[in-house]
């Protein structure tokens, strides 16, 4: 992995977990995944970038974490050199003006409604959850499975099941099923670092939506990190709106979230 030290931005902790969870997954991933899919990640200051172009996925094709000018244009060169559609996350309230107006002249630009960024304290007692669905830790022979229904919920090619079932049983990472009359119906995964976790792989089975399945999985990580000495928990999620609402934003919101900002996406242009 290529690597840049130069802290000169201060990021807040709620974006240092999630670098941190997206790193570690790239120092994870199989060798086949890193040469076959041109898997690569570059770590700069407390950012990122990190490139997967078979991933559909903003998650996987994007730069986070930065803010100062400076590294944003080392980030940027590196991700030139990548294919894919590939973006730089930005909270706009933040960043320097100079940042702004440097994005204006590479011609990137803003796309969709953003993300929202949520955190929230450990519950002080076990969250509980009603209904039918319920939920348990992913076994390690089981991480295939795992990975197979994580590419399915996000439309991502099979041939990086590997990748998400290489994080089950990871030192860090926790992941759960949802099930339903025992059946798997539903995934959620889990980084731990420090007092700090981050909260992603949200997927559910297309014909058991709206059963529960995400809010039971909600609960089910928050109870685990709390059990570990997690302090605070962070997730990020499509920004809502009047016309395109988000069930992911209002599950957090509904189990004790709070957003705190929001993230602009800049992409790239095809010619970048």
């Amino acid at each position: 992995m290529d690597r840049l030290i130069d802290s000169r931005q201060l990021v807040p902790e709620e974006d240092i977990i999630e670098v941190r969870a997206f790193v570690d997954l790239f120092m994870i991933a199989p060798q086949t995944v890193v040469d076959e899919a041109e898997f690569c990640c570059m770590q700069l200051g407390a950012g990122c970038a990190i490139s997967l172009p078979s991933a559909p996925a903003i998650g996987l094709n994007r730069i986070l974490g930065l803010a100062a000018l400076d590294d944003v244009e080392k980030a940027y060169e590196w991700m030139t050199k990548k294919t894919g559609r590939r973006y730089l996350q930005l909270n706009t309230d933040v960043v320097p003006l100079q940042v702004l107006d440097w994005i204006r002249t590479r011609g990137l630009f803003p796309e969709g409604n953003g993300w929202a960024k949520l955190r929230r304290a450990a519950p002080a007692a076990p969250l509980a959850h009603a209904g039918e669905v319920t939920t348990r830790e992913v076994n390690i022979d089981e991480a295939e499975i795992f990975g197979s229904m994580m590419c399915a919920g996000f439309n991502f090619p099979e041939k990086l099941i590997p990748l998400w079932s290489a994080i089950v049983g990871k030192e860090g990472w926790t992941c759960f099923f949802a099930e339903l009359g025992g059946k798997p119906i539903a995934t959620g995964a889990m980084y731990a670092s420090g007092n700090f976790a981050w909260l992603g792989g949200g997927a559910t089975v297309p014909e058991f939506r709206n059963r529960g399945a995400q809010k039971a999985l909600i609960a089910a990580r928050l109870n685990h990190g709390a059990r570990q000495g997690v302090q605070t928990f962070v997730v990020e999620t499509a920004q809502p709106s009047a016309q395109e609402p988000n069930i992911s934003h209002a599950n957090l919101i509904a189990t004790g979230f709070e957003q705190i900002y929001s993230r602009v996406n800049y992409r790239f242009t095809d010619a970048s």
